[in-house]
């Protein structure tokens, strides 16, 4: 049923995301999903894999430190926990009762890596430049200096044997006695990120950039476990059975050799080294088919030199950023979970059920053997770095304040959820909130203008009968408060309107365009016929004049561009007035078009304005509805072509003066062209020197005027293309 509800969910999310994209009408948010509550922001509450949200244990603040971050964790034989922090480089000491006290300050800035052996005595690791050291009884003293850029990771076995892991050469260090230690294998992949003993005792070592997970069984001498599809193994832990189970991530190693860079080194080194093939002999011992052959770097038996570059993070969208694995006892591997928005930092086995931490919001997440996921807790921090089992429970620790957390093991009498800022669209009048679950659940909202709740936003405001009665506003956001014992939420709606926004009416313009003729076939046509013989007779059957029709005159085209930030559908009204006219006249109610075309001769001469309304009422109630309109720049129709008057032709010696007067009563004149006998047209420009005025005179000047009779024809254009005519003969 659950499921049924998530899919009606996804479906109605997109037709309701489509409905309020179209109208203003009643719409409602709905969060019922385990991925929908994934995005708000909990404490004291767990969230189960079909999205119910019930009362969780609670994370109590151990220990909060001034340091930025706590980049490793190790617990002594007492119980008490020592830290690695950064960015000043301090070992600090946090005791059962939660006291705490600075053990040791580095002189470098970062301590990222730390192990207890089983008389007490600790050991960290520096960063950059830097050396292993031994503290015991609150004393430090240099241990070991493997020459390595960074060291990243640090496993005490129980012989008293100490593992170092390093960077940005990839080498792993066996180390005895202070200043007696050696190479133990070289992976030539550029870190060395975490390392563990299996339960035989055999040394685990997860690498970057490839994501290898190698197992180590004496010096030189290596088994590929796994790579991973992720640049970092971050964290491995064997379990009793046999079993291996690792987190892979892309990113973390390039975040804290940033933060070891931005602490006063000069660079960022990276080695690359030749891949070499890698045998597996092991395996094969034991009768296990391994499998086609791994390809695995290995160094090259000349050292080379370290070639210094930025290593830089880049995630993308949509893109796998971590997952969980697990390696069984015969090699084969299954994977667990995996994620596109969070970074699995660290993981525990808790009997059956596997434990772990991501970066988003400090969330520690159950998978049981099912493989169901359950968000248990959520610290509601900056991020998540290190998770262990303590001797006061499980215990996590955080980055952007460094803090100790510890999980509590039954339910809390309370806890909260906050949901994810939904935006209307427009500021909308708030409806109901409505929920499913068990008594016990408080809801309050608040709402304001700007995308992200500040001092601008209203109050926590309680339901009024399931009424929301926060001010209206264009975001929202509400607020669970789960108290009683078994209360729980897995289904909350809530209903608005959003404010019904105008359309609007970007541009009118008007244009003119010329029509199709009258008729097809009235290019040429008599009035009478005439039939004309090869004799040359004629016979008519009335007069013998041909009448030639005028195409129909252009056509005005009214255009206009509108939209609606609703996405409602228009309809549009066109009117027109003239210029010396008050009130509007309709030409066309009730278009979808988004153009009106007009016969150019239906308005006399002069100038006209279009109007264009816009309205949205097919998509909303009509007391809703908006409006919006633009007002066309005035348009000037001309449809008279100009008067033409020629004078006598006056003889001047060979060639022919004529005057010619022209004459609009709409438009200014532009052109005025002559021809003779029908030949080519010769233009002539105004007496004053410019065509430009309604009224012009012109002078032709024929020098050479040939003998005999002549026809001379005058056109002259107006602004608007209407061409006026007269001929003289000239004899």
């Amino acid at each position: 049923m659950k499921r049924a509800n998530a899919l009606h969910y996804c479906r109605a999310s997109i037709l309701l995301a489509a409905i309020s994209a179209q109208a203003a009408t009643t719409t409602t948010w709905e969060m019922n999903a385990y991925q929908d509550f994934l995005r708000g922001r909990l404490s004291g509450l767990s969230l189960s894999r079909d999205g119910r949200l019930t009362l969780g244990p609670k994370l109590d603040t151990v220990f909060t430190s001034d340091q930025p971050e706590i980049w490793s964790v190790a617990q002594a034989p007492d119980g008490s926990l020592y830290l690695g922090t950064g960015n000043r480089g301090r070992l600090i000491r946090v005791y059962a009762a939660g006291k705490s006290s600075v053990v040791w300050t580095a002189d470098q800035p970062e301590i990222f890596a730390l192990t207890v052996d089983a008389n007490g005595v600790v050991y960290a690791g520096t960063s950059p430049d830097g050396k292993i050291y031994r503290i015991e009884n609150g004393k430090a003293a240099e241990y070991f200096d493997p020459q390595a850029r960074y060291i990243w990771s640090l496993k005490a076995a129980p012989d008293g044997t100490l593992y170092a892991g390093t960077g940005d050469q990839g080498k792993i260090f066996r180390i005895t006695a202070k200043g007696r230690g050696q190479v133990y294998y070289e992976t030539g992949q550029a870190h060395v990120t975490a390392l563990a003993l299996d339960r035989e005792g055999r040394l685990l070592a997860g690498s970057e950039p490839n994501g290898i997970l190698y197992r180590i069984t004496a010096q030189d001498k290596a088994f590929v476990l796994y790579d991973a599809n992720l640049p970092e193994i971050r964290a491995i832990v064997p379990a009793a059975d046999g079993a291996i189970y690792a987190a892979a991530l892309g990113g973390s190693v390039a975040k804290r050799v940033g933060a070891a860079g931005s602490s006063g080194t000069s660079g960022i080194p990276a080695v690359t080294s030749p891949p070499i093939s890698i045998t597996v002999t092991d395996a094969q011992q034991a009768g296990i088919n391994p499998g086609p052959k791994v390809e695995a770097p290995r160094p090259a038996a000349v050292q080379q030199t370290p070639v210094i570059a930025p290593v830089t993070t880049v995630e993308t969208a949509g893109v796998e950023k971590s997952a969980l694995y697990k390696i069984n006892p015969d090699n084969t591997v299954e994977s667990l979970w995996s994620s596109k928005d969070e970074n699995a930092y660290d993981l525990v086995v808790s009997g059956s059920d596997l434990l772990f931490i991501t970066d988003a919001q400090g969330r520690i997440y159950r998978l049981d053997r099912d493989r169901k996921t359950t968000l248990i807790a959520q610290a509601n921090e900056g991020e998540a770095t290190r998770l262990m089992e303590s001797a006061a429970g499980l215990i996590a620790t955080t980055g952007n304040l460094g803090k100790v957390l510890r999980l509590a093991t039954t339910p809390g009498a309370s806890g909260w959820f906050e949901s994810p800022v939904h935006d209307a669209g427009s500021v909308a009048r708030w409806g109901r909130l409505s929920s499913h679950g068990e008594n016990g659940v408080l809801f309050k909202t608040r709402t304001g203008n700007s995308a992200r709740p500040d001092a601008t936003w209203s109050e926590w405001a309680t339901l009024n009968r399931g009424m929301i009665v926060s001010p209206n506003a264009r975001y929202i956001q509400w607020r669970a408060e789960l108290s009683a014992p078994g209360a729980a939420l897995d289904n909350v709606t809530l209903a608005y309107l959003p404010q019904n926004m105008p359309p609007v009416v970007r541009s009118v313009n008007v244009t003119s365009q010329s029509s199709k003729a009258a008729s097809a076939s009235t290019g040429a046509t008599a009035s009478y016929s005439i039939t004309v013989t090869d004799s040359g007779d004629a016979s008519a059957a009335g007069t013998s004049s041909q009448t030639l029709s005028r195409a129909a005159g252009p056509q005005i085209q009214i255009a206009w561009q509108a939209d609606d930030p609703d996405g409602d559908k228009l309809l549009y009204t066109l009117y027109f007035r003239g210029e010396d006219e008050r009130e509007w006249k309709m030409l066309r109610a009730n278009m979808t078009e988004n153009a009106y075309l007009l016969d150019g001769d239906v308005l006399a001469d002069g100038r006209y304005y279009f109007k264009v309304t816009a309205s949205d009422r097919p998509s909303n109630p009509l007391s809703l509805a908006r409006d919006a309109e633009l007002v066309s720049a005035p348009v000037l129709i001309d449809n008279t072509p100009p008067t033409v008057v020629t004078g006598a032709a006056r003889r001047e010696g060979s060639g022919v003066e004529i005057d010619v007067s022209a004459e609009d009563r709409a438009s200014v004149l532009r052109r005025c062209e002559y021809s003779i006998d029908a030949g080519p047209w010769t233009p002539v420009e105004a007496v004053d020197g410019v065509t430009d005025s309604p009224s012009e005179k012109f002078s032709l000047r024929l020098a050479a005027f040939p003998a005999g009779e002549h026809l001379v024809v005058i056109r002259v254009y107006d602004a608007a293309g209407n061409a006026g005519l007269a001929k003289i003969v000239v004899r």
